[in-house]
């Protein structure tokens, strides 16, 4: 039997898990706390908004672990733009393997749902994914790209990584990402 302490870390994790399968709509907090074994008192004392707190902190830790990952792998290719992008898609692309194509991106499914629901919701997924392609345009300016091409490229980069994933899903195969890697790769390589 789990430890009580860990309530709230088991309900965040579920409802991260459960948002990126299916959605923050289709996902019942009935079944939050049914699948984090987390009691429903424990579940208002630790987010007494409710299911949009619960919402706001799973957020929080996604981006969290997105940042970590795309800056493991900048200082993984430092200096290295093709090397870099080919990382991310070969990263992103076994994550999706590895949960046999059921996960989506958190940011991504939020965004699709939750403008017309949630004005802060939406605003912090808004700000996890220009905190997520500042990290990508971090790198590529440390790769001597322009201010504005690093920006542009890493908006377009992080754009292609989410549609790859929503592909990835319906086809069950990774090879979106490998021929999207390609692509990109291509194209930088003949801007030089």
């Amino acid at each position: 039997m789990p430890r009580k302490t860990d309530a709230r870390s088991r309900a965040i994790a579920t409802a991260e898990r459960l948002f990126r399968i299916q959605g923050y709509t289709a996902t019942g907090l009935t079944e939050i706390l049914k699948e984090s074994g987390a009691p429903k008192g424990s579940f208002y004392f630790h987010f007494p908004r409710g299911k949009a707190q619960l919402a706001e902190e799973a957020i929080d830790q996604y981006v969290a672990v997105r940042i970590a990952v795309l800056r493991n792998i900048s200082s993984n290719t430092m200096g290295d733009a093709l090397n870099f992008v080919r990382q991310i898609f070969s990263t992103f692309a076994a994550e999706m393997v590895a949960s046999d194509f059921q996960y989506g991106c958190l940011m991504q499914n939020l965004a699709n749902e939750l403008p017309a629901l949630d004005a802060e919701l939406t605003k912090r997924v808004a700000r996890g994914f220009a905190d997520s392609t500042e990290v990508v345009a971090e790198h590529f300016r440390g790769c001597g790209f322009a201010p504005a091409r690093a920006s542009t490229t890493a908006a377009a980069l992080v754009a292609a990584v989410e549609g790859a994933r929503t592909i990835a899903r319906l086809e069950r195969t990774p090879a979106i990402f490998e021929a999207l890697a390609d692509v990109c790769v291509r194209r930088a390589a003949s801007e030089g």
